[in-house]
C-alpha cells in the first residue's frame, strides 16, 4: 500500500487582506531606497520640478519626499492609498505604451501596509492642504492640514510590523548608501528636476534643476566625478531605425574594477537590464582590458509601444517587442562610436608661449605601409612593401637609426612646417626607447608609442577588415608548410577551418597531430606561419563552442595579430617610427591595443616643466 505524507498542520485558507498586502509589499518594497524609488516617481509623475528627500536612521526611522507638483485631489486620497488604485491606466489596451513612471497603484499600498504612513497633498487652487494616514494597513482621514502647493509623503517606522523583513535590513550607514545612489539615478533620469537630500538633518545632495549643457555637465560632475566626462566620447543621434542612443561612453582607458558607474535610461526611466548591458559589453570586447568594467551613462529612445515596462515587479527589467534589432542598433552604434578611439589632434588647455611648431621631416612622410608590420623604408623605384614582407624580417635587415652621440653635435635640431600639427598628431618621431617604446614630437610636448601594442591595434584592424571583406588575397604556397601540435589543439584549430579560409589560409590535415597549411594570407605571406598557428592552435584549445556573438572569429584574428606584430627590442629607423605613427593616426581604435591596454601616451611642456620646476 502506498504511503501518504501526514495531513497537513494548517486546512488550507484565504489569508487576510493585512497580510495579502504584506506579501505583496516585499516584491515592491525591498529596502528603504525601494521606497524612496516609488515615491520619487509619483512625484516625476505629478510634475513636479523640485523634491526634497529627508532620511533618518538610514530611512528605516523617516523617509519624508516632498515634491510641488500638481497634488491630489481631497477626494481621491483615500483611494490614493487602496491596493491598484492608479490614475495611469484603465483599460488593458493602456498597458501597451505606457510613458508614465507608476501606473500598477501599488506603491502607496504597499508601504502602508509595512509602514506608518503620512500623506499630504494640496491642489493648485484649493483653501488648504489635506491629509491622510496609514498605519500598518489601517487608514484615518482625510482631514485639514497646512501644506503648499504639491504633495508630501512621511513614512517613519518602515518594517516595523514585519520583523522577519526588518531583521535582514543593513546598518544604517550602509542603507543610506543604497538611497544616496537611487537618488543621484534619479537625478541623472531627470535632469530638469532639482534635488536635495538631507540625512539626518544634514544636507548631503544639492542639485539644482538643468536646464542647458553646461548645467547638466555640471551635474554630471557632482555625480560621477568630475573626470568622468574629460574621460569619454559624447555619443547623440540615432542608433538605427526608431532607436535613438544618446549619453556619454567612457574610453577604454578609464574602465574600472568594478561595474559601478554604468546608467541605462530607457525613455527616461532607470533600468538595470540585462540585453543592453550585454549590447554594451560586445561594443566595447575589441578595446576593453581584460578583467575591467566600462562607464557609461546611456539615454535609450524608442516608441514606447515597442518596449513593456511591466516585466518586473520593480520595473527594473524590459521586454523589448523587437529585442534583437534593439541589441544590434545599441552595439553597432557603441561599437561605431567606440571606432573613434583613435589618435585625434591633441591640443592642450594653454599652449606654452614661444614653443616651435611642429612640422614633418623630410624622409619620414614619404614613408608608407600597405599594411603595418614592423617599418621599412621604401626606396626610390622600388615596389610597396607589404606588412609580411617587413613584419618577419631578420633585425638585421631593419635600417637601425643613428646613435644619440653622433645625432649631437653633428645635426641641428629640424625646424618643423606649422601646418604639420594639424596634420600629425602623434608628432614626428625623434628616438626609441629600449627598443619598446617611440618617442614622438608633436606641437604640445612628448608623445610616447609602445610600439608592439600600436602595431598590434593596426594590424587586427587590417585583419578583420580582410576577414570581414570575404575576397581576402592569399598566397598558394610552393612547397606546404607543416604545423604540428597535440592532436586535441590540432582539433581546435581545424574547428576554426572556416573562419582561417575566409582570411585566406588553406589548411588540410595530415595526421592526428598534424596540418598542412598550403594557402596564406597576402598579409602574412613572409610570417613564420607554421609557428604563429601552432600558437594560435594552443590558445583555441580553451575556446571550442564559443559564439561568433561573443566574438570568437575575431579573438582569433586578435590572436594573429598580437603574434604577427613587431616585437620588443626591434631597432627601427626614424622613417619606420614615423609610418608607424602614420598607420595609428588611419586606424579605428588605435588608442587601445586589442586587449584594451593604451598604445600611446601625452606629455605636454607643461607637464614637462613642472617635472623640472621650469618658471618657478
Amino acid at each position: 500500500m502506498p504511503e501518504y505524507p501526514p495531513d497537513p498542520v494548517m486546512p488550507i485558507r484565504v489569508l487576510p487582506a493585512h497580510l495579502v498586502d504584506q506579501i505583496a509589499a516585499g516584491e515592491v518594497i525591498e529596502r528603504p531606497a525601494s521606497v524612496v524609488k516609488e515615491l520619487v516617481e509619483n512625484a516625476f509623475d505629478a510634475g513636479a520640478g523640485r523634491i526634497e528627500i529627508d532620511v533618518e536612521r538610514g530611512g528605516l526611522g523617516l523617509i519624508r519626499v516632498r515634491d510641488d507638483g500638481c497634488g491630489i485631489e481631497p477626494a481621491e486620497l483615500m483611494l490614493a492609498v487602496l491596493p491598484h488604485a492608479t490614475s495611469k491606466i484603465a483599460t488593458s489596451e493602456d498597458l501597451i505604451g505606457i510613458e508614465s513612471f507608476g501606473f500598477r497603484g501599488e506603491a502607496l499600498p504597499s508601504i502602508g501596509s509595512v509602514a506608518r504612513l503620512r500623506l499630504v497633498s494640496r491642489r493648485a487652487g484649493s483653501e488648504h492642504a489635506h491629509e491622510l494616514s496609514v498605519d500598518g494597513g489601517e487608514r484615518e482621514g482625510p482631514r485639514p492640514a497646512a501644506h503648499p502647493v504639491g504633495t508630501s509623503v512621511e513614512v517613519r517606522d518602515l518594517f516595523y510590523n514585519v520583523p522577519a523583513r526588518r531583521k535582514f535590513m543593513r546598518s544604517e550607514g550602509t542603507e543610506f548608501g543604497h538611497i544616496l545612489r537611487q537618488v543621484e539615478r534619479l537625478a541623472l533620469s531627470s535632469p530638469s528636476v532639482s534635488f536635495e537630500l538631507r540625512n539626518e538633518g544634514r544636507t548631503l545632495l544639492q542639485l539644482p534643476a538643468a536646464q542647458d549643457a553646461a548645467a547638466i555637465g555640471w551635474r554630471l560632475d557632482r555625480i560621477l566625478g568630475d573626470q568622468f566626462r574629460s574621460r569619454a566620447l559624447m555619443l547623440e543621434g540615432p542608433a538605427g531605425g526608431a532607436v535613438g542612443l544618446t549619453g556619454w561612453l567612457g574610453l577604454p582607458t578609464a574602465a574600472r574594477g568594478q561595474p559601478d558607474q554604468q546608467f541605462w535610461f530607457v525613455n527616461g526611466r532607470a533600468v538595470r537590464d540585462r540585453l543592453l548591458a550585454n549590447a554594451a559589453r560586445l561594443g566595447y570586447r575589441d578595446v576593453l582590458y581584460h578583467g575591467r568594467h566600462p562607464s557609461y551613462l546611456l539615454y535609450l529612445s524608442l516608441d514606447s509601444r515597442e518596449v513593456d515596462v511591466n516585466a518586473h515587479p520593480s520595473k527594473l527589467e524590459l521586454r523589448f517587442r523587437d529585442s534583437r534589432a534593439v541589441h544590434d542598433a545599441v552595439f553597432r552604434h557603441i561599437e561605431r562610436a567606440l571606432a573613434k578611439t583613435q589618435p585625434a589632434e591633441i591640443r592642450s588647455s594653454e599652449t606654452r608661449p614661444g614653443a616651435t611648431p611642429l612640422g614633418q621631416t623630410g624622409s619620414a612622410g614619404d614613408v608608407q605601409l600597405s599594411l603595418g608590420a614592423t617599418m621599412g623604408t621604401r626606396e626610390p623605384g622600388t615596389r610597396e612593401l607589404g606588412m609580411g614582407e617587413l613584419g618577419m624580417r631578420e633585425l638585421r635587415t631593419l635600417a637601425v637609426a643613428e646613435p644619440l652621440q653622433q645625432q649631437l653635435g653633428q645635426q641641428p635640431l629640424p625646424q618643423h612646417a606649422p601646418h604639420a600639427q594639424t596634420e600629425h598628431p602623434l608628432g614626428i618621431a625623434i628616438g626609441q626607447l629600449h627598443g619598446l617604446y617611440i618617442l614622438a614630437q608633436n606641437g604640445e610636448g612628448l608623445v610616447i608609442v609602445d610600439a608592439h601594442a600600436a602595431h598590434e591595434r593596426v594590424l587586427y584592424e587590417q585583419l578583420k577588415r580582410a576577414y570581414d571583406g570575404c575576397q581576402p588575397a592569399s598566397q598558394l604556397l610552393l612547397e606546404p608548410l607543416v604545423v604540428q601540435a597535440a592532436e586535441h589543439e590540432i582539433e581546435a584549430l581545424l574547428a576554426e577551418r572556416t573562419d582561417l579560409e575566409r582570411l585566406g589560409f588553406e589548411v588540410q590535415r595530415l595526421a592526428p597531430a598534424q596540418v598542412a597549411v598550403r594557402r596564406v594570407p597576402v598579409l602574412l605571406a613572409q610570417a613564420d606561419v607554421a609557428q604563429l598557428l601552432g600558437q594560435l592552435a594552443r590558445e583555441l584549445t580553451g575556446e571550442l563552442g564559443v559564439h561568433h556573438l561573443d566574438g570568437a572569429a575575431h579573438r582569433m584574428l586578435g590572436s594573429i595579430a598580437c603574434r604577427a606584430a613587431i616585437r620588443g627590442q626591434r631597432l627601427l629607423s626614424a622613417a619606420q617610427m614615423d609610418a608607424l605613427l602614420r598607420q595609428m593616426e588611419q586606424t579605428e581604435r588605435a588608442s587601445q591595443c586589442n586587449h584594451g591596454r593604451p598604445t600611446w601616451r601625452n606629455l605636454s611642456l607643461r607637464e614637462i616643466d613642472q617635472l623640472f620646476l621650469r618658471g618657478r
